[in-house]
């Protein structure tokens, strides 16, 4: 196979989304530098400064700002947008708590919690099937966080908010995206998240030195890369088809958490990470085969 088309159709996407998850890994291990020394509001400031950078641009040259911020739902589309910084400020909140691996172990149960409010808010048919793995990965989630026990971190509460609010936000963007393109869902996200931010990033701000800015300008530069990546993802390859590949941030994110913080998940950890991970599939294969992608 040559180089030009190992990167044409679906491969395409499927090597996006992996680089994708690499700048996201980024992202958590600046994230969670920076929280040792600056709020949670001013590290997330940082990224939607460059993402609302970057999306504007993209609305200038693909058909001006005001034609992209044309909706037939403005009112879904600005609450669709305030939830992204408030999913992102527990992840970060959690980030300063927990080792990497656990927060995003516990944070792709969102999958799980997808299928159950597509059965609650969009009345999709979920069979026996799904909902039974729904329940199997969400005992994993139980084993991951371990209640009740002596090593239950109260901070894994704030992750598994942070996986439903960006599983209400994934709902949201599906019913969106019936009537809206991307740069519309994407520049409203940016606008938002940056005004917002913008409002209370000075309530606490920690004026950085040059280490400081160069930290805070990694997390912008990551996150709107991997943003970018993930939109150029699904331009070439289906979201079904590139679902499966999210849990490789699994593997980048142990490895930097290792490299380094030092940390490593235990085995509970990887025995529940696990259980989420093969759920999160059987779902994903469930859903394809009621679709007839697969025979």
């Amino acid at each position: 196979m040559t180089a030009a088309a190992a990167l044409a159709g679906p491969n395409r996407g499927i090597i996006l989304i992996l680089l994708a998850h690499i700048a996201f890994t980024t992202m958590d291990a600046t994230n969670k530098t920076l929280s040792e020394t600056y709020p949670v509001t001013q590290i997330i400031w940082a990224f939607y400064v460059g993402f609302a950078a970057a999306a504007l641009a993209w609305a200038v040259f693909g058909g001006g700002v005001r034609n992209a911020l044309h909706t037939r739902r403005p009112t879904l589309q600005l609450a669709r947008a305030a939830l992204l910084p408030l999913n992102m400020a527990a992840v970060v909140l959690a980030l300063s708590l927990m080792s990497m691996a656990e927060v995003i172990a516990v944070g792709i149960s969102y999958p799980l919690m997808i299928t159950v409010l597509s059965a609650l808010v969009l009345k999709e048919d979920v069979g026996p099937r799904r909902w039974a793995a729904v329940v199997v990965g969400f005992l994993g989630v139980l084993l991951i966080v371990r209640p009740g026990l002596a090593v239950f971190n109260p901070a894994s509460l704030i992750i598994l908010g942070a996986a439903a609010l960006f599983a209400v936000y994934q709902i949201m963007t599906k019913i969106l995206g019936r009537t809206d393109r991307p740069i519309t869902l994407t520049l409203y996200t940016a606008l938002v998240g940056a005004v917002l931010t913008s409002f209370f990033a000075p309530l606490d701000w920690h004026t950085p030195d040059a280490t400081g800015w160069a930290l805070l300008a990694l997390t912008a530069a990551a996150g709107t890369v991997g943003h970018s990546l993930v939109i150029q993802a699904l331009e070439s390859t289906p979201a079904s088809v590139l679902q499966p590949f999210n849990y490789v941030q699994l593997v980048w994110t142990t490895v930097v958490g290792f490299v380094v913080f030092g940390d490593l998940p235990d085995a509970m950890t990887v025995l529940g990470t696990s259980i989420v991970v093969a759920s999160g599939l059987y779902v994903w294969w469930r859903e394809r085969v009621r679709a007839g992608a697969v025979r």
